[in-house]
């Protein structure tokens, strides 16, 4: 997939301001940064709950191991 580059999102910029004029602008501009941050707030929560289970799982995992290595 190219990356769009400057051309690419000055004409993206051109057809968003003539299909919702220049009005309407600052308030779509809002809402796709809410909707992004509330998504990227949602993907790090989701990855933090993973990353925390990881962690819940191995714990048991050294603990064995520990004793382990002691009877030996």
């Amino acid at each position: 997939m190219p990356n769009i580059g400057v051309p690419g999102l000055i004409l993206i910029l051109i057809i968003a301001l003539v299909i919702f004029g220049p009005a309407k602008l600052p308030q779509l501009g809002r809402a796709a940064g809410q909707t992004l941050r509330e998504f990227k707030n949602s993907t790090k929560g989701i990855m933090d709950d993973v990353t925390e289970e990881f962690k819940v799982d191995e714990e048991p995992n050294k603990e064995k191991q520990l004793e382990l290595t002691k009877k030996q």
